[in-house]
């Protein structure tokens, strides 16, 4: 069984790379921390933040932060969680026969007719 550690609206695995601590921090920078923020989270100081988010960089191969997220997705060490309550909402908008539901009014169309009568009311003609 694979063990995973989930951060806000993050889920990072452990056991493809990266160091549980690391893993860690690269879940918060995808949740937009910054070092010192991540520090304050975890009652450290930045400098530890920043040597290991380079130690997660060089494992990853890439030299920043946005590329170390990208890099950590791709090789799906972090996945977010809305994929999943994405695809909860897709299975949810089928019927029993497979068939995509449409839960949406049609629009209406009243707008533009009150547009008109507004700007005939407008024109006032002083005898």
């Amino acid at each position: 069984m694979e063990s995973t550690i989930v951060d806000g609206a993050w889920k990072g695995h452990l056991g493809r790379g990266l160091a549980p601590r690391e893993l860690q921090f690269v879940l918060s920078v995808a949740q937009g921390l910054t070092a010192k923020e991540i520090a304050k989270v975890f009652d450290i100081a930045p400098g530890t933040v920043v040597k290991r988010l380079a130690c997660a960089m060089y494992k990853l191969g890439v030299h920043r932060q946005g590329a170390m997220v990208a890099e950590a997705m791709r090789r799906q060490i972090i996945t977010p969680l809305c994929l999943m309550l994405i695809a909860i909402m897709a299975t949810h908008g089928f019927d029993d026969a497979g068939i995509s539901r449409r839960d949406r009014r049609p629009t209406e169309r009243r707008g533009g007719d009150l547009r008109l009568v507004r700007r005939a009311d407008s024109f006032d003609l002083v005898g």
